[in-house]
């Protein structure tokens, strides 16, 4: 199975030794971010640091000033944490030249300074908070910004192709700074209502939904009084709690329903899955246009359509039409992966990835001990081929198993 693993430029610039012990690890790709979003990050082998803050959301190139002169949403170059003007191209330079593919990883739909500056571009809950990590999707300036953004990021100079990450909706669940929501736990479907955007354009679409925006907020306001009192998510919404703290798979629409009902969430779905499939479809189609023939365009994504966040959710048949293929967050056990893949499998055209997104950062939650077996099962559901997250943050004992499952998988598949 072809395996990339995730890295950061930062990872490889001004570390000569980079490039070679990650193709020593055995894999044939890197997903380098080229626009990533606000992080602290470990890098526990580079000779120069161990710990790189990127304060805000960036680009890790130089941005085309042509592109974006005049507009208001445009993308922000990286700060003190760059090395270089462009350390993607820097990095990606080191990698290639180590026998490694290079791919880019983009992050579109997530970038905290961008609400901060721009308020009124942001998801607004049926409460009327705002979520600044968040940007609203539906909003044309968002959409034209993203689109654009997803072009210029993913086709880099000598890139293969690119990944696209959070090419959806965002919602509440946000890996946030000094973060103190989880004190109620929320199910899948209470998660739903409280990613649904109330601002004047997802008003507007409700309504073309045939769904009246004021009694919709109403209903999920209401809908939500119990899990404020601290009544478990699953009594209410028909949920097991599970991986990210939300409900299993197979909850789904159902659980939304018991607690929204069936109007309010057939007229909420309605609006959200028809703008989150447009931009999906306008966006891959402006990096193909940007691309050199053969470019692959993959997306980050979760078979469940109505979920957000990084793996932005999405109707695996329609968007199999449109990309080369997704790759899915199969940590967390055989559960997750029969999730992810099974309801994604039965839709793989000739020719389609589906990779296997496995953490192998034990201090993350990873199991790079089991590896092998992990990819076998994986292989077993229908993927097509392994993503490792995140061998810049793994330790040295993490990359050891990782070479020694990979060794594995070699000898399993001849």
């Amino acid at each position: 199975m072809k395996t990339a693993v995730f890295l950061y430029p930062w990872d490889v610039v001004g570390d000569p030794e980079a490039a070679d012990r990650v193709a020593g690890l055995g894999v044939q790709q890197v997903t380098l971010a080229a626009a990533y979003h606000s992080t602290r990050a470990l890098t526990p082998r580079h000779p120069r640091h161990r710990v790189v803050t990127a304060e805000h959301a960036a680009v890790l190139y130089p941005p085309d000033e042509q592109r974006w002169r005049g507009r208001e949403l445009r993308p922000y170059p990286a700060g003190h944490w760059a090395a270089t003007r462009d350390d993607h191209g820097a990095a990606a330079d080191a990698l290639r030249a180590a026998g490694l593919d290079v791919h880019t990883w983009v992050v579109l739909a997530h970038n905290s300074r961008l609400g901060t500056e721009n308020p009124r571009t942001s998801v607004v809950n049926a409460y009327g908070d705002r979520y600044p990590w968040a940007p609203c999707v539906a909003q044309p300036e968002v959409r034209r910004y993203l689109i654009d953004l997803a072009a210029e990021a993913a086709v880099r100079p000598g890139a293969a192709g690119t990944e696209l990450e959070s090419l959806g909706w965002y919602g509440l669940a946000h890996l946030h700074a000094h973060d103190k929501i989880a004190g109620v736990p929320l199910g899948d479907a209470a998660q739903y209502l409280m990613s649904l955007c109330f601002c004047p354009h997802c008003r507007d679409g409700y309504a073309r939904s045939g769904a009246d925006p004021d009694e919709l907020a109403a209903a999920v306001r209401e809908a939500l009084v119990p899990v404020w009192r601290g009544a478990d998510p699953g009594e209410h919404s028909g949920e097991r709690p599970g991986r990210n703290g939300g409900g299993q798979a197979g909850a789904g629409v159902p659980g939304i329903v018991r607690l929204l009902g069936e109007e309010f969430t057939a007229r909420s779905l309605d609006w959200r899955l028809r703008t989150a499939r447009s931009l999906q479809e306008e966006a891959v189609a402006a990096v193909r246009a940007a691309a050199p023939a053969g470019f692959q365009v993959l997306m980050h994504a979760d078979p469940a359509p109505y979920r957000c966040g990084a793996n932005a959710g999405v109707e695996p048949a329609h968007i199999l039409r449109h990309t080369d293929g997704l790759v899915l967050p199969c940590a967390g056990g055989p559960a997750v992966r029969e999730a992810m893949l099974g309801p994604t499998a039965p839709h793989r055209r000739p020719g389609s990835v589906l990779a296997a997104n496995f953490t192998v950062v034990a201090g993350m939650g990873g199991s790079p001990a089991t590896l092998a077996a992990d990819a076998a099962h994986a292989a077993a559901l229908g993927a097509t081929e392994l993503r490792l997250y995140h061998a810049g943050l793994a330790s040295d004992a993490d990359l050891a198993a990782v070479r020694e499952g990979l060794a594995a998988v070699r000898a399993a598949t001849g």
